[in-house]
């Protein structure tokens, strides 16, 4: 198409004609696309968890599925741009990022049919930041207004170019006033038929205001363990097997009639080191640590091959991801000689708590250990229960390991995990010439926004507190027959809207 990133996001127009445009010319020119048939699809989820509410805490990937299917987002996760548009078919910001201007899609309606107004949206951000707090909705209630009938104005205290990212996937909208949910009425490509249990059928929305989906129905079943969900889909019973895991993944590997879908850079699973104080607070230390894990074995061991190396920084999908900086080998001898220096007193061992919360999490931390205890650094795994640890374990021990999806914002991570102002400080990383790349990074665009990138980056690479060693892809396992699956990491594996049955 030669358009660029920074051409897309910038240009505010036509973005959505662009994208669909895109992908439908690439499935026309093959030729091969076919209309009709249910899609039978596995997620995690537990009943005592279950949530109807698309503003509420959607902690089963099964409800989740399901709403970001039912209800559209303003924006979605994109490939380059990261971000692409749904609901909002595209935006402009004034001179200063302050004050954004989104624009509903045309023609768009709820599954009722009622058009989708500006007010509808403003309702639904402000009733988001009401349920969920400013983790969901950016932006202050009052700071969301309508615009005329399909515009709906972000206003912001301070310059952000990355307003659009921070709107996608939660900011589901519905009709304005809508208390009870269970009969779910969106806008998005599929509408509720019927749910129980846990399990709905979702059918063709036949007046999307997207393209029309190819399916005519998704069934969503939940599965309280990753290893039902991998043995229905092997043994036939889905025809998707959504976020499966590796030992699933090796188990399909190898099948005729299954694929497995690999979705890099889906995972991060690190180590958080304390900067502020404490046994860590050196970056001579922490240098160490860096260079005294072996990467490639980690992500054998723990991911079982199915991921890739890191190099201790956040966002590795983003476009500007600095490639540059994407490499750090084992060096024993030099992580020796930097405890040394700092006067590491290797003569105690260390406390390192882990919790059972993502795949591999508490074998890392245990491989971690192992390798560590080379340089001369000895750790005491500690496996505590996730209530526990964010009670008590997380943004204060010392030493933790972490894990967090959609890895594909450098600027996001900064700003949300590592910089002076943000209440997720994992690492108690206080660092002047970092907050200033962030906030050079927040109000700029272009070339002034990809260098003040490499600044966080540089940053976070030299004297960071993360011991981020690779990247676990996403796996999921499909019937041979499945097409149009999703390939982005995170949580872009629940647009199934394109997918269709060979």
């Amino acid at each position: 198409m030669g358009i660029t990133r920074r051409q897309l996001l910038q240009s505010g127009i036509g973005v959505t004609a662009l994208l669909l445009a895109a992908a439908c010319a690439s499935e026309d020119d093959a030729g091969t696309t076919q209309r009709g048939g249910t899609l039978r699809v596995g997620a995690l989820g537990t009943a005592a968890r279950i949530e109807r509410d698309p503003h509420g805490n959607l902690s089963n990937d099964s409800d989740f599925l399901i709403a970001s299917l039912v209800y559209d987002a303003l924006t979605v996760p994109g490939a380059d741009p990261t971000v692409a548009p749904r609901l909002a078919t595209h935006w402009e910001a004034d001179a200063d990022n302050r004050r954004w201007t989104f624009t509903i899609a045309e023609g768009a309606r709820f599954h009722n049919g009622a058009p989708v107004t500006a007010e509808d949206v403003v309702w639904s951000m402000r009733r988001l930041r009401s349920v969920g707090g400013a983790s969901k909705m950016p932006v202050a209630a009052d700071d969301i207004t309508a615009d005329g009938p399909n515009r709906v104005v972000f206003t912001v205290p301070e310059s952000n170019t990355q307003l659009p990212l921070l709107l996608r996937l939660m900011t589901f909208t519905v009709p304005q006033g809508t208390t009870d949910f269970t009969a779910a009425i969106g806008t998005g490509p599929f509408r509720l038929e019927s749910f129980q249990g846990g399990t709905a059928r979702l059918v063709r929305n036949e007046h999307w205001h997207g393209a029309p989906p190819l399916l005519d129905a998704i069934e969503v079943t939940m599965f309280d363990s990753v290893t039902a969900l991998g043995n229905a889909a092997i043994g036939g019973q889905i025809d998707l097997a959504s976020n499966v895991g590796a030992i699933a993944g090796r188990t399909a590997a190898g099948r005729a009639d299954l694929q497995v879908v690999r979705r890099p850079n889906d995972t991060m699973v690190g180590v958080a080191m304390r900067t502020a104080d404490g046994p860590f607070a050196d970056a001579r230390v922490r240098t160490a640590l860096r260079l005294g894990v072996d990467r490639t074995a980690l992500v054998n061991q723990v991911h079982s091959g199915f991921g890739t190396v890191a190099a201790d920084i956040l966002g590795t999908a983003d476009p500007a991801y600095d490639t540059a900086l994407a490499r750090r080998d084992r060096d024993v001898e030099r992580a020796k000689t930097l405890l040394r220096e700092a006067g590491f007193d290797t003569g105690r061992s260390y406390p390192f708590v882990t919790k059972a919360e993502v795949a591999g999490e508490v074998e890392s931390a245990k491989v971690v250990a192992t390798q560590l205890a080379e340089i001369g650094v000895r750790l005491d795994v500690q496996v505590v229960e996730p209530a526990a640890f964010y009670d008590q374990t997380w943004l204060t021990a010392p030493l933790y390991t972490v894990s967090w999806g959609t890895n594909d914002s450098v600027v996001f991570f900064a700003e949300k995990l590592m910089s002076s102002g943000t209440n997720r400080n994992e690492t108690a990383f206080h660092d002047a010439e970092f907050d200033a790349a962030i906030a050079r990074a927040l109000a700029a665009s272009g070339a002034e926004y990809l260098q003040a990138c490499e600044e966080i980056q540089r940053i976070q690479f030299e004297r960071g507190g993360y011991l981020v060693w690779g990247m676990a892809d996403g796996v999921d396992i499909a019937a041979a027959s499945v097409r149009g699956l999703p390939t982005l990491g995170g949580f872009a594996r629940v647009q199934l809207e394109r997918a269709w049955l060979a």
